[in-house]
């Protein structure tokens, strides 16, 4: 008899929750786990190992912005050197040019580089209160007043500014023999060259010309330029008065400085000294910090030097530039200043006044630079 049909509950069989019964026992089955053991957990979910798609990308972080000095270095160097370049191109169109240079049985040409310096007493661009300033008067034409012959040795070596008085009794092509300075009456820079070149024998390679107004703006520019009388100077023909001592001269003041000539002991070559010694304080002051360092003075000196100067037709500023860089190594005390070896006074056919050079002497000092060799010391300061 089965139990069922006891009335008994089979065995085995227990009731489970639900009104269920557990035919196996412990719940265990065909396929249940062993008796006393609870379930293992169910397995973890499976990830499938391909990025799930969206149909937007993902955003990118933005980079972040790198501050790139050297780039704005650069771009900013670029900038100044064109902005300079324009400056240089546009200050060398201003500058005055004639053909001071275009003549025939020119001297052969040589090593180094040799400059023709000429302040003239051109009158031209001025009105009349600066003419009275100046004292200028009211003549006519160019007539020079300053000469000075500038070589640049091409090693390196020392350069020489040599003074060539105005009173130099030499031959001009075409008009004889007089003095220096009426070689540019006669016919102005290219036969004041010609002249030149044929009493020394020395090849020109540039010629520069300021006069009146152009010089005595220079000064202004640079805020004036220190100079040093051992003895004061007074000339009416110059309009000039100056105490014994140091002291800073503005424009009009160093026009007359190295326009006096009647005042002075030494004349025409003391003359020629004042002229070398301004000059030198005038490129000092052109070269110093305080000018190079100051737009105010810097923008004006290069405005008022291109417009002032006239220059030979092939000249530009760089070469003045080179000429200026010169003329400061010889007002530091590294070039040499001196003037043609003098011989003594005479007279023309006019009667005037004239310096005849020591022709042994000159011949020496002249060989020397169309040779690009030192000049003699024992001409020096004579």
């Amino acid at each position: 008899m089965s139990d069922w049909s006891a009335g008994q509950q089979p065995r085995g069989r227990r009731p489970q929750g639900g009104g269920r019964y557990d035919y196996y026992g412990g719940g265990r089955g065909p396929d249940g786990p062993p008796p006393g053991r609870r379930p293992p957990p169910p397995p973890p979910p499976r990830r499938d190992p391909r990025p799930p798609v969206d149909d937007e990308p993902p955003r990118r972080r933005p980079p972040r912005k790198q501050k790139r000095w050297g780039r704005r270095i650069g771009i900013t160097l670029v900038v100044l050197l064109l902005l300079l370049g324009g400056l240089v191109i546009y200050f060398d169109s201003t500058l005055q040019r004639t053909a001071a240079l275009d003549f025939q049985g020119q001297a052969p040409d040589s090593a180094g580089t040799n400059w023709l310096l000429v302040g003239s007493d051109s009158r031209e661009g001025l009105d009349d209160a600066q003419r009275e300033e100046l004292s200028a008067g009211d003549a006519g034409g160019r007539r020079t007043d300053t000469m000075m012959l500038v070589h640049i040795p091409s090693g390196g070596g020392q350069p020489a500014m040599i003074s060539l008085p105005r009173d130099s009794y030499v031959s001009i092509p075409g008009h004889g023999k007089t003095k220096l300075n009426a070689a540019f009456s006669f016919g102005g820079p290219q036969l004041l060259s010609q002249t030149v070149e044929q009493a020394t024998g020395v090849h020109i390679d540039h010629y520069a010309e300021i006069g009146f107004g152009g010089f005595a703006d220079l000064v202004d520019a640079v805020g004036g330029v220190d100079m040093c009388l051992d003895q004061p100077m007074n000339d009416d023909m110059a309009n000039v008065h100056l105490q014994q001592g140091c002291q800073t001269l503005d424009g009009p003041q160093a026009l007359g400085f190295v326009r006096a000539r009647y005042s002075l002991q030494g004349g025409d070559l003391e003359r020629a000294e004042n002229q070398r010694k301004l000059l030198g304080a005038l490129v000092n002051q052109a070269t110093s910090p305080a000018t190079l360092f100051n737009p105010f003075r810097l923008f004006p000196l290069a405005s008022g030097a291109s417009k002032t100067f006239l220059v030979n037709d092939s000249d530009h500023l760089w070469h003045l530039a080179s000429l200026a860089l010169a003329l400061g190594d010889i007002s530091g005390g590294e070039g040499v200043t001196t003037s043609v070896p003098f011989g003594r006074f005479g007279r023309d056919s006019d009667g005037g006044s004239v310096i005849v050079w020591d022709s042994e002497g000159a011949a020496r000092m002249f060989d020397a630079i169309a040779k690009d060799q030192p000049i003699p010391q024992d001409l020096l300061g004579k």
